[in-house]
C-alpha cells in the first residue's frame, strides 16, 4: 500500500458480483477453460459493440499487434510509420525485423499522429502506418485514411487506450484496416489483468488470425498424391480416436510464413470480458464526469491547456492529460514533484518518446525527429490519475492542488 491521497489505481475498471459470478459459474461447471462458448460469445458481442465485421480475442494487445504485423507481410527494406508518443508495445513487434520504423510527429491537441507529418514521411517503401489514439482521444482518422489510401499503405489502429472512444459518432477501430485492443488491468475494462482483441473487415485476415492465434501455421498446402498413409502406416479411418494428425495425411506444405502462436484467450477471461463490456458505457461515463470537472477547473487557469473532446472526436479518458502550454524547461517537472510529494497525487508520465529509447536510438532514432512530441513530453505534459472508483473528493483535491500551485 502507498500513502498517496490520490493513488494511481491498479485497476481501471470496477469488478463486482456479476464478474465474480461469471467466473464462479464457469469454474463450477465441467466446461473447458480454454477455447469455448464464452470466448466465441465475447468476440461476437465485441464485434457488435464496435461495428467491426470480425473480432478475434487474444491474450494481450501486444499479441494483437504482433499478429497484425504478421498480416502486413513486411519484407526486408520495408518502412512503417508510427507515433513516438505511445507505449512501447505499439512497435515492439517491429524490433528485430529488417524494416525501418519512421516516427512521425503528433498533433498538439490530440497527442496522436499528425497526418501532415505522416504525409511527409510516406515513401515508396512505406507499407503501413500505426496510429495510437493517445489517452482515449481519437486521431484524425479521416485525414490519416486519406493519406494512407493515397500512398497505398495499411492503417493499423492501436486502440489500447480507446475502449469507449468515438470518432464521427462511431467507435474507433474500424476506420483503419485492423484494430488492436487491450483489456489490461489499467484499461477502461479488463479481462482480469490481461487480454486483447483484433477487429477487421477483411475475411481473409480474419481466417489467418484465427489460425495463427491457435497454434496453426500460416502456410501454403497442396493435396498429397496419396492419402493412404505413410508406407506401412495406414491413415486413420472415419470414427477413429483423435490423434492430432491435422492435415498430415492429406496435404504437403510448400511454404511457411508464420509458425503460429498460442494466443487463445481463456474462458474465464472471456466470461469477465462479457460482463465488463456490458458495463463499459457506465465506466466511460464516470471517467467523462471526472474529466469534465477537471477540465472546467483547470481549463480556466492561465497557461494550462486541457485535452477534451475535439470536433467529431469523443474522449473516453483512459488517461487524463493536461499541458503547461509553452512552459520552459523544468517548470513541468517542478509542478509534478510538488503534486507528487506535497499534495499526495501519484504522477506517472505516459509515455517517454519511443525514438529516444536505447533500442530505437540504435536503429537511427535521435533528438529532433519529432519536435512537437519532444517539446510536449519534456516540458508540458502532465498525466493525472483517473478511474471509475475515484471519489469526488479526490478529484476535487487534485483540482484544488493544481489551482494552488499554478496560481501561486
Amino acid at each position: 500500500m502507498n500513502d498517496f491521497v490520490v493513488p494511481y489505481h491498479g485497476q481501471g475498471s470496477i469488478f463486482d458480483d456479476d464478474d465474480i459470478a461469471a467466473v464462479t459459474t464457469l469454474l463450477r461447471s465441467d466446461r473447458h477453460l480454454s477455447s469455448g462458448v464464452e470466448r466465441a460469445a465475447f468476440e461476437t458481442e465485441f464485434a457488435r459493440a464496435t461495428g467491426a465485421p470480425y473480432a478475434v480475442s487474444v491474450t494481450s494487445c501486444t499479441m494483437a499487434l504482433d499478429l497484425a504485423t504478421h498480416l502486413l507481410d513486411l519484407q526486408p527494406g520495408d518502412e512503417v510509420i508510427a507515433s513516438p508518443l505511445t507505449f512501447q508495445a505499439t512497435v515492439t513487434a517491429l524490433l528485430g525485423r529488417q524494416v525501418t520504423v519512421r516516427f512521425a510527429d503528433i498533433e498538439p491537441d490530440s497527442l496522436a499522429l499528425d497526418p501532415r507529418s505522416v504525409h511527409r514521411l510516406i515513401g515508396p517503401r512505406t507499407r503501413a502506418v500505426y496510429v495510437t489514439h493517445y489517452g482515449g482521444l481519437a486521431a484524425d482518422l479521416d485525414a490519416l485514411r486519406a493519406v494512407t489510401d493515397a500512398g497505398g499503405v495499411a492503417l493499423v489502429e492501436d486502440c489500447a487506450h480507446a475502449l469507449g472512444t468515438r470518432y464521427q459518432g462511431r467507435p474507433v477501430g474500424t476506420v483503419g484496416d485492423i484494430g488492436c485492443w487491450s483489456f489490461h488491468s489499467l484499461k477502461n475494462m479488463s479481462t482480469m489483468g490481461q487480454g486483447g482483441m483484433l477487429t477487421t473487415a477483411r475475411p481473409g485476415w480474419h481466417d489467418t488470425l484465427r489460425r495463427i492465434g491457435s497454434i496453426e501455421p500460416d502456410a501454403d498446402f497442396t493435396p498429397r498424391r496419396t492419402t493412404a498413409g505413410f508406407g506401412a502406416y495406414a491413415a486413420p479411418q472415419p470414427g477413429d480416436p483423435e490423434r492430432h494428425a491435422k492435415n498430415a495425411y492429406t496435404h504437403d506444405c510448400t511454404a511457411v510464413r508464420c509458425g503460429g502462436s498460442n494466443a487463445i484467450m481463456s474462458e474465464p477471461a472471456a466470461a469477465v470480458g462479457r460482463t465488463q463490456l456490458a458495463k463499459l458505457p457506465a465506466f466511460v461515463a464516470r471517467r467523462r464526469q471526472l474529466a469534465g470537472y477537471l477540465n472546467e477547473r483547470l481549463g480556466a487557469l492561465p497557461g494550462v491547456r486541457v485535452h477534451g473532446d475535439l470536433p467529431g472526436r469523443e474522449h473516453s479518458y483512459h488517461l487524463y492529460t493536461f499541458r503547461l502550454d509553452g512552459a520552459g524547461p523544468g517548470a513541468r517537472d517542478a509542478l509534478i514533484r510538488r503534486l507528487h510529494h506535497q499534495h499526495g497525487i501519484e504522477i506517472i508520465l505516459r509515455y517517454f518518446p519511443l525514438h529516444l529509447l536505447p533500442e530505437w536510438r540504435a536503429l537511427g532514432g535521435e533528438l529532433g525527429q519529432a519536435p512537437v512530441a519532444e517539446r510536449i513530453w519534456f516540458n508540458e505534459l502532465v498525466n493525472l490519475p483517473i478511474y471509475p472508483a475515484m471519489q469526488d473528493w479526490q478529484v476535487e483535491h487534485m483540482a484544488d492542488a493544481i489551482c494552488k500551485e499554478v496560481l501561486q
